[in-house]
């Protein structure tokens, strides 16, 4: 075993090697229809006999980090690791077009594993982000051969991950171009190129259009990142090919789900396992307090994943938990087991929005509305939340909230604990002077010393007629934030925001109405927030107990 599989194992808080033994075999040259062949490293015991085999594809290479974490520690463990290189990285052939080809490369690949005299007829997938995803592209046809699913921090589709809420998700994007684009550079260039991401793409954010930005960000036009621009209107056919999430509830491989409540990708994960549970399925979902990046996350995922793997391949049963839903309640820093998400008991509580920028569960008295001005030109920026680089996360939003383009409406002091778990959702009366703007909410939690921390949030880009104005002229929308599971404690109180971004996060709306592409118009909106009898906005939240 290598210091750094001994190094890494100790992170990971796995459980002791079988074997210290493994071999590796490089450069498997593994045909696909159209001629381009993928690269793969398989990873085995020596001596280990027919195995299980572990199939990882991925876009990040498949030498250092994951060889380590998903060749060799797998291996000394009692699997077969299979780890490939998807097409257009890292020496397999063909180009990188993201999620479009992985469906008939990952099913070529099984065909081909069928062939090797090392294949013993049984497989399970795992990974996370992309290598959650590939995982989905190829589960509906890949046969009773595949016995087990991990997929953790992931979706079967990235569409919607990509405009959520309508708007485009910039600075994933950008951030995930930036890294495909440099991971494979080597030599000093190569590495002060990915240390330096963060500084480099700061100020690109602001850039307009968004349509130079992949040029200025690694020094080409990127074909996909400008198609993903092109094709941003929901339903657009272009990303039928990428979309896996009408064939989960087809699925029959046991599926264990593991997620963040600050992940990018939360919200369409427990759609995906609401979809398996609507077809008789019976997925686990983990769901603890981590980002996309976070250490933690994955730390808590090796240990699940073996877990899962040992179980369903190797008829180690008694190693499963007993209820299929763990999540992790922030507040309490505690894990709670339930039979099923959204968890059985938990009510929906309507906090309205007050007059004086207060919260509480009674209906509003009669009132004029609170306004602000949003300047895209001047983007209300976003602090912490489910983004991809290391701002993710819970961040204290007290300076944040001084600004005049966010609203916040803070309840009293709460006089015993709360404890939210579920959906949560933000219904809002409000009107805008632009037909083409944005609505953001965000639920936070303000403690004592008066920090207000970032717990859920969602937004939603509105279009003429989209939603239909109400007979007064108001429109009525309905913000899904991201799930949760939270418990304000007692003394603490519940505060939401609004306004009308989170840059970059989300890319400012620029007002215009102009194509997301090429837009360079800015044009301030003056928005009204609506709270009275007539008009009760409120935030929904999942109340247990």
């Amino acid at each position: 075993m290598t210091v750094a599989s001994r190094v890494l194992s100790r992170l990971l808080e796995l459980p002791p090697a079988d074997t210290h033994d493994v071999t590796v075999e490089r450069d498997l040259e593994v045909p696909m229809p159209d001629g381009v062949k993928l690269l793969a490293d398989r990873y085995v015991p020596r001596g280990g006999g027919m195995l299980p085999t572990l199939l990882v594809r991925s876009p990040y290479g498949r030498r250092g980090f994951f060889g380590l974490q998903f060749g060799r520690l797998f291996a000394e463990r009692g699997f077969q690791a299979l780890v490939q290189s998807v097409r257009g990285t890292f020496g397999s052939g063909g180009q990188l077009d993201p999620f479009r080809d992985e469906g008939s490369d990952g099913l070529a690949t099984i065909e081909w594993m069928k062939r090797q005299e090392w294949f013993t007829g049984e497989f399970a997938t795992v990974g996370p982000s992309y290598l959650g995803f590939v995982q989905w592209a190829l589960a509906r046809e890949a046969g009773p051969a595949l016995k087990a699913m991990v997929a953790h921090e992931t979706a079967s589709q990235f569409r919607d991950q990509t405009y959520a809420g309508g708007a485009f998700s910039l600075d994933t994007v950008l951030s995930w171009v930036h890294l495909v684009r440099t991971q494979e550079k080597t030599g000093l260039g190569g590495t002060l190129a990915r240390l330096g991401a963060a500084r480099k793409l700061k100020p690109l954010f602001r850039h307009l259009p968004l349509n130079e930005v992949d040029t200025l960000a690694v020094g080409e036009r990127v074909a996909f990142y400008q198609d993903w621009l092109q094709h941003d209107a929901a339903g657009d056919p272009w990303w039928n090919p990428a979309d896996f999430s009408g064939s989960v509830s087809e699925v029959t491989a046991p599926v264990h789900l593991i997620g963040g409540w600050y992940d990018i990708f939360l919200p369409w994960q427990v759609n995906d396992y609401a979809a398996l549970r609507r077809a008789g399925r019976n997925p686990y979902l983990t769901i603890g307090p981590w980002t996309h990046v976070a250490p933690a996350g994955m730390v808590a995922a090796a240990r699940e994943s073996l877990v899962w793997l040992k179980a369903h391949l190797k008829g180690e049963r008694h190693l499963l938990r007993e209820a299929p839903v763990r999540v992790f309640v922030m507040g309490a820093n505690t894990w709670r087991d339930f039979p099923e998400w959204p968890p059985p008991g938990a009510r929906p509580q309507r906090w309205h929005l007050q007059p004086g920028r207060s919260l509480s569960p009674a209906t509003p008295e009669a009132s004029e509305p609170d306004r602000y001005r949003y300047d895209p030109a001047d983007p209300t920026p976003t602090v912490g939340g489910a983004l991809l680089t290391r701002e993710a996360g819970p961040r204290d939003n007290h300076e944040l909230e001084s600004r005049p383009d966010i609203l916040t409406y803070t309840s009293a002091l709460l006089d015993e604990d709360l404890e939210v778990i579920g959906p949560v959702r933000a219904e809002l009366f409000v009107r805008s002077s632009l037909a083409h703007t944005d609505f953001f909410a965000r639920l936070c939690d303000v403690d004592g010393a008066g920090r207000s921390i970032n717990v859920c949030d969602g937004l939603l880009r509105l279009v003429p007629g989209r939603p239909a104005p109400e007979p007064d002229g108001t429109l009525r929308v309905t913000l899904e934030l991201w799930p949760t599971a939270h418990r304000f404690l007692k003394g603490h109180r519940l505060r939401l925001q609004v306004s009308s971004g989170a840059h970059p996060r989300f890319a400012r709306n620029p007002g215009s109405g102009e194509p997301l592409a090429t837009a360079t118009t800015l044009v301030p909106a003056d928005q009204s927030v609506f709270h009275d009898p007539a008009h009760p906005s409120a935030l929904v939240l999942p109340v247990m107990g």
